[in-house]
């Protein structure tokens, strides 16, 4: 991806970002804190894979969050979307050829813990890949097998608890579980979840973590808790119910990654 690098490296003016940020669900709007933003759009940039999920924009925006160089992915391609795990695999190369050491991945999330209720906010330590898929599947150089112990970066994983901190954001501390998607997780799913060790599911973000991880970047991510985990509330679960919560927790999970970058921790 390093043509698509020098094409979009010619019209960020030689922003020069060390952080991306992959915009989950509720997080679109941070966009739109950038000084001297550029927008541009997946389907313009070669091998970038375009995402029919509403509430994803499809956009990688370059600017300056709180004084600091950065780019952001408006919107990610999930595997449901394609069948493929790696499906974000030129988004990630593209931005590690830009210059990019960090990376921060944000999603919407289901909790299966009662004191994480719809509107927290979760930092996600570690992953179960319940899927059982992987973005490094045919990788033809022993390069594939990545170690996953420091999956999440713990000096990143501690400056964003600090930046919560003085942002005022309880930030909760917990394991995420991938489930393909894109249907919903049934009880049993959820019981079976809690019992393994899981505090909130979702259908994203672990293969873009591996892939992280096989390239080289240090990872941080988090989590908007939109809603209790099927059976948790006798009410089904929705993509509407997702849309409508996520922007409560995208804005205090907003407010602490724009604390990171201010105090330059990202």
């Amino acid at each position: 991806m390093k043509y698509a690098a020098e094409i979009l490296n010619e019209k960020l003016d030689g922003l020069k970002p060390e952080t991306a940020i992959v915009l989950g669900s509720g997080l679109g709007g941070l966009v739109d804190s950038l000084e001297d933003a550029v927008s541009v759009p997946y389907q313009t940039i070669a091998g970038f894979p375009g995402s029919g999920v509403s509430g994803h924009a499809g956009k990688l925006v370059g600017g300056r969050l709180a004084g600091r160089p950065i780019v952001m992915l408006a919107g990610r391609v999930h595997y449901y979307e394609k069948g493929e795990a790696a499906a974000m695999r030129p988004v990630l190369e593209t931005v590690q050829a830009l210059g990019v050491a960090n990376l921060i991945l944000t999603n919407a999330a289901g909790s299966v813990r009662e004191d994480m209720p719809p509107g927290s906010v979760m930092r996600i330590t570690d992953h179960i890949n319940y899927s059982g898929m992987n973005p490094l599947i045919g990788e033809e150089s022993d390069a594939g097998f990545v170690g996953m112990t420091s999956a999440y970066d713990a000096a990143l994983g501690k400056k964003m608890n600090e930046a919560a901190g003085r942002a005022g954001v309880e930030l909760h501390e917990g394991v995420y579980m991938w489930f393909s998607g894109p249907s919903f997780e049934t009880p049993a799913e959820i019981r079976m979840a809690r019992t393994l060790g899981a505090d909130a599911v979702g259908m994203s973000t672990v293969p873009e973590v591996i892939m992280a991880r096989f390239l080289g970047l240090k990872v941080a991510a988090a989590s908007v808790i939109t809603n209790l985990g099927a059976g948790m509330t006798g009410s089904e679960l929705s993509h509407q119910e997702t849309k409508d919560m996520a922007p409560i927790g995208g804005e205090r999970l907003a407010r602490v990654l724009t604390d990171m970058m201010r105090n330059g921790d990202a």
